[in-house]
């Protein structure tokens, strides 16, 4: 063994920091605040460059047998108008490979598996203890435990925390495929569809408003087909319903201290607009995985380095990028956003 790391938190930024450093030869736990894994969810977009991530980490080919790839979408208004198309053909060239959507909870089997794989890299589900006693024998102790971090605020303090956007997002999956894949979007509220898997369609819906499911079919009774057709044909008990919220400010570093990494929504939490919340997380695990691998116990503090210059400033363009799209989608200056719109290329 290289060394021996304490990873905070089992999400999927957890799981998948385990998994590279346990491939580099070091000795893993991870710790986690909750009775068990998470499973909870609906779809996440896995992008080209963190689908590479996956293979470097070794799980590329099962994380693709349960995803789904997604060629086509459009932005439209209520009334079913498309506005524009999402440039996913284009990146599809451009990458070689198509955009995937994997529901959570696969995505979460797929990185507990992989971890399964080394007997010797133990879970254990218990409230932590404060840090400083987790790092005790430890080389290294990755904060991985979300928005509301501990290891987080035990390094660098309050001051960049939890800061609510104002809205109510909601989503569930429907059993039965639309077909119509994309974003409708009106005054102050908007609507999602995407695949997830065969037979079933995956949707969230944002509106300040909104506080029950009936609310929500209210909003949205009157916008285009399917829209009505995908809230009624959801058990409303599977809804998920949850307060935007992003982190604010900026962290100055990912690396606070030289035995201290950040990774995941514990380093940059972001509202869900550009769909990259797990793709930022699977790429933190692999450039800290790699810079950790590449220096070693003994180069550490350069390693995390390493790791905060590659990661930090990325990952933070990509969460001031998705909240300045909450803004445009939410606006209530839908004519104007909608003109705007209208003129981008896709």
């Amino acid at each position: 063994m290289t060394g021996s790391a304490l990873v905070v938190g089992a999400g999927v930024g957890g799981l998948a920091t385990a998994i590279g450093l346990r491939s580099a030869g070091w000795a893993v736990t991870v710790v986690e605040r909750r009775a068990e894994l998470e499973r909870y969810g609906t779809a996440f977009a896995i992008h080209p460059a963190a689908q590479a991530a996956l293979e470097r980490l070794g799980v590329g080919a099962a994380f693709r047998e349960l995803a789904v790839p997604y060629h086509s979408a459009q932005i439209r208004d209520p009334r079913g108008r498309v506005l524009a198309s999402l440039p996913l053909e284009r990146m599809e060239k451009k990458a070689g490979r198509p955009e995937l959507l994997i529901s959570r909870p696969h995505l979460m089997e797929v990185l507990a598996a992989a971890l399964a794989v080394h007997g010797d890299v133990p879970i254990e589900f218990s409230e932590p203890a404060t840090p400083a006693v987790l790092a005790d024998g430890h080389d290294l102790v990755v904060g991985a435990d979300g928005i509301r971090s501990t290891v987080r605020e035990a390094t660098l303090g309050t001051r960049s925390g939890p800061r609510a956007v104002g809205d109510l997002a909601w989503i569930g999956v429907a059993g039965f495929e639309t077909g119509s894949y994309g974003e409708t979007w009106g005054k102050g509220r908007f609507f999602g569809m995407t695949p997830i898997e065969p037979g079933r369609t995956n949707w969230y819906a944002v509106t300040p408003a909104a506080a029950t499911p009936d609310d929500v079919r209210d909003a949205f009774a009157d916008w285009h087909d399917p829209i009505p057709r995908v809230l009624a044909a959801t058990d409303p008990d599977t809804w998920i319903r949850y307060e935007m919220r992003h982190l604010y400010p900026a962290l100055p570093t990912f690396a606070p201290n030289p035995a201290t990494a950040l990774v995941g929504d514990a380093a940059h939490a972001m509202t869900p607009n550009l769909g990259q919340g797990a793709c930022t997380a699977i790429l933190d695990a692999d450039a800290l995985t790699r810079a950790v691998a590449t220096h070693g116990p003994a180069a550490l503090k350069t390693a995390l380095r390493a790791y905060d210059s590659e990661r930090r400033r990325a990952a933070q363009r990509v969460a001031f990028g998705s909240r300045t799209l909450h803004r445009l989608v939410t606006t209530r200056h839908t004519h104007l956003r909608n003109g705007l719109i209208r003129l981008m290329p896709s």
